[in-house]
């Protein structure tokens, strides 16, 4: 086990890391159904209250944070854990892209769907190096229903928002390789991560089948039961996937071989972004317990585009 070091606790299912130049960090709390900034001494205080799930959440080339809202979950308490999600909540409020205004906590709806099909669980983001963004929609689970998902890719300017790959099972962690030619998508309930090459912005190269939405299968590990959060990239390419159950970070290299699983006291790991000097720590979400915890990471991450502007 890595040493980890707490950096605030009392989360509401936090998710959805982003590490701030300033040193200050940003998470959304699923339950608590906010978004927070952490400051490095583990101060907390609220931006913003967009109701429903906030989830994953990026920095735009405006400098505003955008932000995938699920909708919400309802939320159980398993005995010496803490609370996880499990199904779509009783007061679902429809999944949408929201845009927040970091100094004044406006909320501003981006997206709730294309002319085709209504956004139901949007859960991660990602923006290219050309503005847009892609974003998973991990769809919403019922007590004996379930949708299927898809990827998209919208302009932050309110302009387009198309799909680009169905269907897929449970969509979530979503991340661009380093030349920016590849997205790769994590599915949950699965664990499989999925590789698509990009033709241009916002359209994919669809591979024939026998993948229905045109990915190209990266990796698949076997042998244990563990379920596929979110991700992030290293800068030599690696894909790292926070990985509940067998919680911890599971690190795949850019051929889709097994690199290393790196071990968190938390079976619910749900996110992590790379910060500090020269990208050199990974901040991970442990949300079953609440935590924002930073430790040593042996490889660089990848700088995300926007984070700083």
């Amino acid at each position: 086990m890595p040493e980890l070091r707490e950096i605030t606790s009392g989360l509401r299912f936090p998710e959805g890391p982003v590490a701030l130049a300033d040193g200050s960090f940003l998470v959304v709390e699923i339950e608590g159904r906010q978004i927070t900034r952490v400051l490095p001494n583990g101060t907390k205080y609220v931006v913003a209250r967009p109701g429903g799930g906030p989830n994953g959440q990026a920095i735009g080339p405006d400098g505003k944070l955008y932000v995938c809202n699920n909708g919400g979950f309802e939320f159980v308490h398993d005995e010496g854990f803490g609370r996880r999600p499990v199904r779509e909540a009783w007061d679902y409020s429809g999944g949408r892209i929201e845009r927040i205004d970091l100094d004044s906590g406006e909320v501003e709806v981006l997206y709730r769907g294309t002319p085709e099909v209504q956004l139901r669980g949007p859960n991660d983001i990602v923006f290219d190096a050309h503005g847009g963004f892609y974003f998973t929609d991990l769809g919403k689970v019922r007590a004996r229903a379930m949708d299927r998902g898809a990827v998209f890719y919208a302009r932050p300017d309110g302009s387009l928002i198309r799909e680009v790959a169905f269907p897929m099972v449970t969509p979530n962690g979503i991340g661009l390789s380093p030349d920016g030619n590849t997205l790769y998508v994590a599915e949950t309930e699965a664990a499989r991560l999925w590789a698509f090459e990009i033709a241009e912005p916002g359209v994919l190269w669809n591979e024939p089948w026998p993948s229905p939405h045109g990915g190209r299968l990266l990796a698949a590990p076997g042998g244990i039961y563990q379920r596929f959060d979110s991700l992030a990239v290293e800068a030599n390419g690696n894909i790292c996937v926070a990985t509940l159950i067998h919680g911890g970070i599971t690190v795949v290299s850019p051929e889709g071989k097994l690199v290393e699983h790196v071990p968190m006291p938390d079976l619910y790991t749900t996110n992590l972004c790379f910060g500090g000097l020269d990208l050199r720590t990974a901040y991970v979400t442990l949300s079953y317990s609440g935590r924002l915890v930073a430790l040593d990471w042996p490889r660089p991450g990848l700088a995300l585009n926007y984070l700083n502007v």
